[in-house]
């Protein structure tokens, strides 16, 4: 890549760095309920959403328990409110376009993956959805599994500071509204401005009939995009108004917006990393952990972007300049805008799933075959920072294990931020981590076997693979982007993604949760120079070293029968 890809990556990597300082310790503020400057602006508001669910229940203390079977109960009736919604489209109000309901398979689909923030789409959004759908049972719930992921992140954190016992971890009304109406709803106003005066869209219409040159008539779809595109990236949802995604010039209309949204993909999950280390009281641990994700992520991301640069070995022997000039981007430049080129589409595909948001700029499916494995490899470990909240705890559980297996081997008492971690903890951790590779493998191996899963390949052998591998790592990860060369609007993949995505999401949570209840109920214990501290360079390797050899090496075997075989395929001039 020239010096100009380069600048561009870098000045996007430290642009996410930055902001994500005074982000982090606002959000922290926010959680912690000390005041801020804004709180004259939004007390009326939070007070009056209070006053409609219940001056009572937003105002008691949870314990897990409750703190989760009130997120599960809110995220079932959101659920069965957007299954009526796409099913029963035709007779709702702003269909101009005459869109018929969703069948029920495929509304069951849409409505598990948009309320648990994994935004899967197995429909071409424009020409399936209503502008109502699409701001009703699209947008509506971009706001609240977004926020749903961050406060059950929040309520794991202070179950390590609390001293009530686990009696109060929060409460869950109060902590997402407030998320909502004091982060999400203002960066999106702001951003969503921004994205207009770019050129993005945002209109009730429905489209607009352009007179081309050729002297015909064209019907251009529009509709809500920026206001949708806003809270698809700062909530890294995914789910795309159009069906190409921000590769859509309504939506992400020039190379400005689409750093911008990259910046938006990445901006939260890496600000809670620093919120964590406000709430513990202990940056030095927060940065830690921020040390390991960033530094998985630049090795992820140069995994993604070199390689596509160097392009393959079928286009140089057919003679195609492959290295970037002033003339031309040089590299694969197959699936890709020309306006992003390779630097602005691999960066983009690097972060959308380190961040497993799963908006596209470019066809994943077109990429060659090393940046498959840097975007599978990404979603499956799903602590690259991950989407807000839910990465979060992902990256923890890996700490969590660190603890112990560091524990043992050097005779120390196993604790993290003061609580002893015991048989009890590494249970509920190990059940939470296991549930990523099951609900991964088992369908994907199932897949390749029947034959109504293999109808639906749009390529053979081993792309064909790679592509159901994919399909079902993006909605175990709640990332939503595919390979698109697969067919996933099939009874079997609506049913089959749509199982994969609820057990990928909820079981991980309420285990995690018990574990939030186990150590709240622990007394804080001192450290002592037995005690084995995690806020240290030398944990942080550890702790890097856990991902990959716990992580990484359990979808290896996968990963060699998928992109690495079509690595060597490709170096041998074999295409499929």
């Amino acid at each position: 890549m020239g010096a100009s890809a380069w600048l561009q990556i870098i000045l996007t990597l430290l642009a996410i760095f930055l902001l994500s300082i005074p982000t982090g310790r606002y959000m922290a503020r926010i959680n912690m309920g000390q005041k801020t400057r804004f709180d004259r602006f939004f007390d009326p508001i939070d007070n009056a959403i209070y006053f409609l669910i219940g001056r009572k229940v937003t105002s008691e203390g949870m314990t897990w328990k409750a703190y989760t079977l009130h997120m599960l109960a809110t995220n079932l009736v959101m659920a069965l409110i957007l299954y009526a919604i796409y099913s029963f489209q035709d007779r709702l109000p702003l269909n101009q376009l005459g869109f018929s309901g969703m069948e029920a398979f495929q509304a069951f689909n849409t409505a598990v993956s948009f309320i648990t923030n994994t935004n899967w789409q197995s429909y071409g959004g424009e020409s399936t959805l209503s502008n109502f759908s699409q701001m009703g049972a699209i947008t509506f719930p971009m706001f609240t599994s977004a926020a749903t992921g961050f406060v059950v992140a929040m309520a794991w954190i202070r179950a390590f500071t609390v001293k009530n016992g686990g009696s109060d971890l929060g409460n869950f009304y109060r902590d997402l509204i407030r998320f909502i109406t004091r982060v999400l709803m203002p960066i999106c106003f702001l951003i969503a401005i921004i994205m207009i005066a770019q050129g993005s869209v945002q209109t009730l219409q429905a489209s607009l009939t352009a007179h081309t040159l050729q002297g015909a008539d064209q019907t251009i779809v529009v509709g809500p995009v920026a206001s949708q595109g806003t809270i698809e990236l700062i909530g890294t949802n995914g789910g795309g108004f159009f069906n190409v995604n921000a590769a859509h010039p309504f939506q992400n209309p020039t190379p400005i917006t689409n750093i911008i949204l990259i910046v938006l993909m990445a901006l939260l999950p890496a600000s809670i990393v620093v919120t964590f280390g406000e709430m513990i009281g202990n940056r030095r641990q927060g940065w830690v952990l921020y040390g390991v994700m960033g530094s998985l992520m630049v090795l992820f991301l140069l995994l993604c972007a070199v390689p596509e640069q160097y392009g393959t070995p079928m286009l140089k022997h057919a003679g195609i300049e492959t290295a970037a000039t002033v003339d031309q981007p040089g590299g694969n430049m197959e699936g890709k805008e020309v306006r992003f080129g390779v630097a602005g589409s691999g960066l983009f595909a690097a972060v959308t799933t380190a961040f497993t948001t799963g908006a596209i700029n470019s066809a994943h499916d077109s990429f060659t075959p090393l940046p498959g494995i840097s975007m599978l490899g990404q979603m499956m470990l799903q602590c690259v920072f991950g989407g807000k909240g839910v990465g979060f705890l992902n990256a923890l559980i890996y700490g969590l294990i660190g603890v112990f297996v560091a524990g043992l081997m050097v005779g120390r008492t196993p604790e993290f931020l003061g609580k002893k971690i015991e048989k009890q903890e590494i249970i509920l951790v190990s059940l939470a981590l296991l549930i990523h590779p099951l609900v991964i493998l088992a369908p994907t191996g199932w897949s390749m076997l029947a034959p109504y899963a293999l109808s639906s390949l749009g390529n053979n052998g081993i792309h064909g693979f790679s592509e159901v591998l994919y399909a079902f790592s993006s909605g175990a990860a709640n990332n939503g982007s595919a390979f698109a060369g697969l067919n996933a609007n099939t009874p079997w993949f609506n049913l089959a993604i749509a199982t994969v995505i609820f057990i990928g999401r909820y079981p991980p949570i309420i285990f995690l949760m018990a574990v939030a209840g186990s150590v709240a109920r622990k007394p804080t214990t001192p450290a002592t120079t037995g005690t084995l501290r995690t806020d240290t360079v030398t944990f942080g390797a550890f702790w890097f070293a856990t991902i990959l050899i716990v992580g990484a090496l359990t979808f290896f075997p996968a990963l060699v029968l998928g992109p690495i075989a079509e690595f060597f395929a490709m170096k041998s001039g074999l295409t499929f």
